[in-house]
Parts: C-alpha cells; structure tokens; sequence
C-alpha cells in the first residue's frame, strides 16, 4: 500500500511542475523587451512582487523554520531565480527614476526578509512559532498574488472578452492550486492551505468567465456582423493586455 507521504510527495512534484509553468509565463513578454531594447511601459511590481514571494516561501521551508519541506524550497528556490532574472533584464532595458525605483524596492525586500529572518530565528525557539510567524507572512503575500488576477477578471466582465485571460494559464492556476492545496492537506499545513484553496476558487472563477465570454470574444475577434452591426472587440485602448502583461 502506497504511504500517505509519498502520495504527498509525487502531488509536491507535480505541483513544483506546474509553478515552473506560471513561473515562466512572462518569458514571451521579456523576449519582447529584449529585442525592443526598452521596457516601454511595463510595471515591474509583479516580478518584484513574487520574488517576495518565493524568497518568504523559501524562508518557510528552511529546516530551521519548518522541517521536512524541500519541495516547497526547490519550487520558489527555483522561482526566486527566475524572478531575479526578470528583474535583472528589466533593470538593464529600464532608466532613470524606473531603474531606482526598482533597485529600492529590490533592496527592500531583501532588508525585509532578512530582518524577518534574523528575528524569527533568534526570538522564536521552537518550529512551531517559527512556521506561525513565517507562515502568516506567506499566507498573507501569497493570497495577495493568488488575487492579483481579479482585475483582469473585472475586465473580463466590462469588455466582455476573454481575450487577456488565457485559457492555458487559467487551466494551469486550477492545477497548481489543487496540487499544492492537496499537498497541504495529506499532512495538514494551514499556512499552505489558505492561499492555494483561494487560488483554487480564482481558478475555477476564471474558467467560469471563460467559459461565458468565450464565444462573445470569437465574434469580436473575427469581426462579425451582428444585429447588422459589425462586431468589435473591446480592449478598452489596450488596457486589458497592460492588465495582462504587468503594464
């Protein structure tokens, strides 16, 4: 009979795969900024954002934090890499007030978690506290990115196109919030639970506007008389793809 623990391990791993996948997403949109030579008008918060993330999610899984947690280190050690790969293009395609606004913030969060890091480990003396502490923090920026869709699914609403909500990343959130929900619930893990049973409601509540605005987004997209009106599609002056893509 197969363990309960290693049931947990082959969802951890499945879970790690499907990170990887949202971790990457963004490579199309750097690609752009690389052969542009610019950013143009794109936002780094949210690989700032994330890369807060992972470093925090990395803290939590420290054997001096919360034993016996390695797939949660290698999947967000592998996202602070990236993170800090997006962040450094950025930097070298940005300028002026950008580029130190960036470093400040990158600068921040290093202070912030390394603060957190240093107290935790010479305050708290048991793991108990320390995963409490640490786990709050994850749990409250990992919710914040789990959430960090809700605009674009408003936009989905007021334009009534799907057209920035792609489906494969939809699909990919439902799967990674399941693995990593269920990962936390074999061996029960409050501080994993919460944020990824929300992503898995933000998930599934993309798919149901997906699924409602689908064909409305075709007819727009493929210009469409309608009512013996021809069809357009609604951006909102591109407002949508900056949602999209961190503008």
């Amino acid at each position: 009979m197969v363990s309960a623990e290693t049931i947990r391990t082959v969802v951890g791993i499945i879970g790690n795969g499907t990170a990887l996948v949202l971790f990457l997403s963004p490579v199309p949109t750097f690609w752009r900024i690389w052969k542009k030579g610019t950013v143009e008008q794109y936002s780094p918060i949210p690989y700032v954002a994330t890369l807060l993330n992972c470093l925090m999610w990395v803290l939590y899984g420290l054997p001096l934090v919360h034993p016996h947690s390695m797939l949660v280190i290698t999947i967000n050690g592998t996202g602070t890499v990236i993170e800090l790969t997006y962040i450094t293009l950025f930097l070298i395609f940005s300028a002026g007030a950008t580029r130190r606004k960036v470093l400040l913030l990158l600068a921040g969060e290093v202070a912030f978690v390394g603060a957190v890091a240093a107290l935790v480990l010479t305050l708290a003396h048991t793991h108990e506290r320390r995963s409490m502490v640490v786990g709050i923090l994850c749990v409250l920026f990992g919710t914040g990115m789990y959430a960090a869709p809700l605009s674009v699914m408003k936009m989905v609403i007021q334009t009534k196109s799907v057209e920035y909500m792609p489906l494969f990343l939809s699909l990919a959130s439902l799967v990674n919030g399941i693995c990593w929900t269920a990962y936390a619930l074999i061996k029960f893990d409050l501080y994993i639970t919460i944020p990824n049973g929300l992503g898995v409601m933000f998930a599934v509540a993309q798919l149901i506007l997906y699924a409602i605005y689908y064909k409305s987004t075709q007819i727009a997209m493929t210009g469409v008389v309608v009512d013996g009106k021809p069809a357009t599609t609604t951006t909102t002056n591109g407002a949508a793809a900056a949602a999209h893509n961190g503008h």
